[in-house]
């Protein structure tokens, strides 16, 4: 059986009345359109209600799922202490969700839990369903730092558990849109915020769950929301049905926005495999990218795939420009997964007698040997852009005045502390940030004495 509705609700704390004292009239048309779903969800009587919270607990590389029996909370971290909840999870729901995610070796269970009790991501949604309806039990999952597409695969194994065990389910994806939206709001403005909310709000609201693939990473970021990739599991829990989307509100008075849609599940369509889809179109635009790969990036994949598939170093190809092969150079592998950064390693100065052998062996060490990230599969080969940077040789300077964050690399030293950043990165906009960035790899304070050296790079990619 699948899904019998989900819903895309927001969750601030103010909206409670115990909590808003008053301020959550502000957001009527919000409260009024969460009184909706609340009577919808009580009209279809589910045997569980599937959370995703923002709040729950996260890892970067693992989803979370709430393990026992049930749990607890309340709001008084919000001056609300009266208001309580106390809610039994499914367990047979949650063992077969973590067994499909155990066989299919999907980073997911019920391991590493942190905070047992309700979060308030969940219990906003449980306040407006309890007033209406006080049976089902709860599943709470988790989001996670890896990309949409493993989120969509989350949504996906919810899906088959719900169609295996039979069980009547409605999915609420709890998360806030923009949290940039005015002057005078929390987290101030960005000109992203507005067009983050119109965005979703336009996607969510034809049902178009594909589209949701095509927010970047750093539009997300900029824009300050915090309930895409909560959006993103629930369209993986619909995936490959038709789907019947309603738009009740948006508001955005408060600086933060919030919106609420409702999505009703009908026949099977092999049109909206979204995943599936979304992956044929990027696999063909990275077969297209490789063939037109420089020397430098086509000997990193050759080497990280050599080692990764075989556990073999590949020698110097014959072949390579003269530039790669009798000069000396530091050089710097990064690696991304679908818009997520898998890993990067270099070096500042050269290490190898030629660029080319800097290359193959930072290569090896950006694929497997980056603590960041576990080392890449097989698996993860086809979705791999690469690129390297040839660095030039570093050059102190006296002030932060001297760098650019689109021309110039940076490095922090202090002692035997080094921390170094790339230029041009998405995401760094300002030299403060930079140096920032730089001092945090590098475990280097704002006390600290410290010294700084400025580089150019040549980018391959």
């Amino acid at each position: 059986m699948p899904i019998l509705a989900s819903f895309m609700v927001p969750h601030p704390p103010m909206i409670i009345p115990e909590v808003g004292r008053g301020s959550e009239k502000q957001i009527e048309k919000t409260i009024r359109a969460y009184e909706q779903v609340a009577d919808e969800i009580a009209e279809l009587k589910p045997d569980t209600i599937i959370i995703s919270s923002p709040h729950a607990t996260m890892y970067y590389d693992y989803f979370h799922i709430s393990p026992g029996k049930g749990a607890s909370g309340s709001f008084a971290n919000f001056r609300a202490p009266r208001v309580r909840f106390k809610e039994k999870y499914d367990t047979g729901l949650i063992s077969m969700i973590e067994y499909l995610a155990d066989t299919g070796e999907f980073p997911g269970g019920t391991l590493g839990e942190r905070e047992s009790h309700l979060d308030h991501g969940t219990m906003v949604p449980l306040y407006f369903i309890r007033k209406k309806y006080q049976g089902g039990k709860i599943v709470r999952v988790g989001l996670s730092g890896l990309p949409l597409v493993k989120h969509y695969e989350f949504g996906q194994i919810i899906k088959e558990a719900v169609d295996q065990t039979g069980v009547r389910a409605v999915f609420v994806a709890s998360g806030d849109l923009s949290h940039k939206l005015k002057d005078y709001g929390p987290y101030g403005f960005a000109p992203e915020g507005p067009r983050y909310d119109e965005r979703i709000m336009d996607v969510c609201s034809r049902g178009s769950f594909g589209e949701l693939f095509d927010f970047e990473d750093s539009f997300c970021e900029k824009a300050a929301e915090c309930g895409h990739r909560s959006f993103v599991i629930m369209a993986g829990a619909l995936d490959g049905l038709k789907v019947k989307a309603s738009r009740l509100s948006h508001e955005d008075v408060t600086g933060v926005g919030y919106g609420i849609c409702t999505f009703y599940p009908g026949e099977e369509d092999t049109e909206r495999h979204f995943l599936a889809r979304y992956q044929d179109r990027l696999k063909t635009d990275l077969e297209k990218k490789r063939e037109g790969e420089d020397a430098y990036v086509a000997l990193a994949r050759k080497s990280l795939e050599s080692y990764i598939l075989h556990k073999k170093v590949i020698p110097v190809p014959a072949g390579l420009p003269e530039e790669m092969t009798d000069s000396q150079a530091g050089a710097f592998v990064s690696i991304h997964e679908h818009g997520k950064l898998r890993g990067c390693i270099g070096t500042i100065l050269p290490t190898r007698d030629s660029v080319a052998k800097e290359i193959i062996y930072n290569a090896i060490s950006a694929s497997t040997r980056d603590p960041r990230f576990s080392p890449i599969t097989e698996e993860e080969l086809p979705w791999l852009t690469i690129h390297v940077d040839v660095l030039g040789k570093p050059e102190k300077i006296d002030s932060p005045d001297q760098l650019d964050v689109k021309r110039y690399g940076v490095i922090v030293s202090c002692g035997r502390k080094r921390g170094l950043l790339l230029p041009d990165l998405e995401g760094v906009d300002s030299v403060d940030q930079q140096i920032e960035i730089a001092m945090q790899k590098g475990g280097i304070s704002e006390y600290d004495h410290y010294s700084l050296e400025r580089f150019e790079v040549i980018r391959h990619e």
